[in-house]
């Protein structure tokens, strides 16, 4: 017998041992030879709860059941409450490594590890044949082309970006329309044609370690993340990173892109107006933003363009189910002014404003401050604009600092380097996608900010840095989307300075990005149709009819905008028409001057349902 209370530890397993042996006995005279253990204090349990033993057993033994069963259940909780937080803090680390390189994942480890741990270095490669100076879209391009061309190369991407090479496009459009809440982790999209997709080019598995990249027998390529090269001597083929390592090379490929621009009014601000103002363009800007626009009142885009555009739409449809306020600000008369005529800038003006949009045409900033803990942005007309945070979508400024360095010729008129119809800067040295500045046979020289642009570029350099010695006759699409329901795809030179003819028609429910992606099985349009050009186009003859503009209220389901330089077509807008680029490329290429633009618009069959 023992009391309640008065129990050792060792006494307790003593007498408890027996009591659980009764589970696996099988005869009652067995069992009433058991040791018995009881609390003089506690009462007899109802009978209900009483078991088929000895009579004055059933109390004790039901309470040491009870404590019994209440510990391993309390083990039990504990275990799944420890196994489920494991599991999400696994599941956690795993996404926040999606996109990373070894390397990238040992720098990472080393800034955590405790004080005085050693981590061993990321060793750079002293010498690589390949390298690529930036990690973006066409640097990409043309590693995937080098390996194409010589599948053993070895080729090493240097990126500052501590991502591995995702494209840009998602980020201002369909990752703000996902209904997924970890997106900003994953990363991960549905497109308009519901199929789902990473931002990322390849998964990590794709790509080889940088310091093991010497040593592969198929060679591979390898990305040196976090890393800016800040030296380039063309004479010794070598080039020094901001970490003091260099690495000599072969050939090499200058794709640095861009920055976005500020506001001088912005620059010229204190420190918490920056501090409250993002420059749109990575992957870190959208996870910024996107967390920004779930914590603040009001929000304000500066700037009219592409980016602007998308970002407004998305923002504005975003926050209608949060109460945000979105406020779009820009100094043309209406969207996207600097490139659709007059009509259909307005017309995609309303189109943003019944997204929830605050739109605010003919507006240039004249200062920007800080009152009461809003920012206050004065316009020149003297109207004020208070908000809690800014997004510049004003333009890019493109990355030439290397240019010094190397002796590298700038181009003075449109920026970004200089470089002939190889894509040549020297003999051993290319550049593609935003930061070349390039001679297009019939535009004459442009540079370019589009990602089929950065896509064709880099494919091209690739496939010369090895050997093929071919020029570029390319002539790039881009596209906007302002949402999954009018969108529009555009060639050549598209300023609404020129002269314009439209071309329109009523729209059918195919007529829009979300069918577009349908059709071609990407959101990424320039994946389906880059390069592709129709062979032949024979244009009607007709008699000459006089292009009128559309008048203000007119349908813009569905159209062709032609725009003109001495009356030759050197650009054309395809809105709510996918997948007929290449009879534009073609009109574009071959140069004509055509009597009758309507007849030309048939070619794109705007009239079939």
């Amino acid at each position: 017998m023992f009391r309640c209370g008065g129990l050792a530890a060792g006494a307790f397993k003593q007498k408890l041992v027996p009591l659980v042996r009764t589970v696996c006995v099988r005869s009652p005279r067995q069992r009433n030879r058991l040791p018995v253990v009881q609390c003089h204090h506690l009462g007899s349990p109802s009978r209900s709860l009483a078991s088929t033993g000895a009579s004055g057993k059933d109390g004790s033994r039901l309470v040491y059941f009870l404590i019994i069963g209440a510990t391993v259940s309390g083990a039990g909780v504990y275990y799944a409450y420890k196994t489920i937080k494991d599991d999400q803090k696994r599941y956690n680390e795993r996404i926040a490594e999606i996109g990373l390189t070894p390397e990238e994942k040992q720098r990472r480890a080393a800034s955590s590890a405790p004080a005085g741990e050693l981590v061993p270095e990321v060793r750079v490669p002293s010498h690589v044949p390949f390298l690529l100076i930036g990690g973006g879209t066409a640097a990409f391009a043309a590693a995937r082309s080098i390996r194409a061309r010589d599948p053993g190369a070895r080729v090493l991407i240097v990126s500052e970006d501590p991502e591995l090479p995702y494209m840009r496009p998602p980020l201002s459009k369909e990752l703000w329309f996902s209904d997924d809440p970890n997106v900003t982790k994953t990363l991960r999209f549905r497109q308009w044609n519901g199929k789902e997709r990473s931002i990322y080019f390849q998964p990590p598995s794709f790509y080889v370690s940088a310091q093991d990249l010497p040593h592969i027998e198929n060679g591979g390529v390898a990305v040196l993340t976090g890393k800016k090269v800040v030296h380039l001597d063309v004479r010794d083929n070598l080039v020094k990173l901001n970490d003091g390592s260099q690495i000599t090379y072969e050939k090499c490929l200058i794709a640095t892109g861009g920055t976005p621009r500020s506001l001088s009014a912005i620059d010229r601000a204190g420190a918490e107006v920056k501090s409250r103002t993002t420059l749109f363009r990575k992957i870190g800007d959208f996870r910024a933003l996107e967390k920004i626009s779930r914590e603040v009142n009001s929000i304000t885009i500066i700037g009219g363009g592409f980016l602007g555009s998308e970002l407004a739409c998305a923002l504005g449809r975003k926050a209608q189910a949060l109460g945000t306020e979105v406020i779009q600000l820009f100094p043309e008369k209406g969207n996207m002014g600097k490139i659709l005529p007059e009509y259909l800038s307005n017309w995609t003006m309303e189109k943003v404003r019944r997204e929830g949009v605050k739109v605010m045409p003919s507006a240039i900033v004249q200062s920007v401050g800080v009152s009461s803990g809003k920012l206050v942005i004065k316009l020149k007309d003297g109207r004020k604009v208070e908000t809690d945070h800014i997004v510049a979508a004003v333009g890019l400024e493109p990355n030439v600092e290397l240019a010094k360095t190397g002796g590298l010729e700038i181009d003075s008129d449109f920026g970004g380097f200089r470089v002939n119809a190889e894509l040549q800067a020297r003999s051993n040295i290319w550049v593609a996608g935003d930061a070349a500045c390039f001679y297009d046979i019939k535009l004459g020289r442009r540079r370019v900010e589009h990602h089929d642009h950065a896509v064709v570029s880099g494919r091209l350099a690739g496939e010369n840095m090895t050997g093929a010695a071919k020029p570029y006759w390319h002539q790039s699409m881009f596209w906007s989307d302002l949402g999954p329901d009018v969108g529009y795809e555009a060639i050549g030179l598209v300023d609404s300075s020129l002269p314009t003819v439209g071309v329109f028609a009523k729209a059918t429910a195919q007529d829009n990005p979300k069918s577009a992606t349908e059709q071609s099985g990407t959101g990424i349009r320039s994946e389906s149709e880059t390069e592709l050009e129709a062979s032949e186009i024979p244009i009607p003859s007709s008699t000459p009819a006089v292009p009128h503009v559309p008048t203000e209220g007119e349908d813009y389901g569905k159209g062709v905008i032609f725009y003109l330089r001495d009356k030759v077509v050197v650009g054309i807008v395809l809105w709510n028409i996918f997948n007929r680029m290449p009879i534009a490329r073609k009109i574009i290429k071959d140069g004509e001057q055509h009597e009758d633009l309507n007849e030309v618009a048939k070619l794109f069959n705007i009239h079939e349902d």
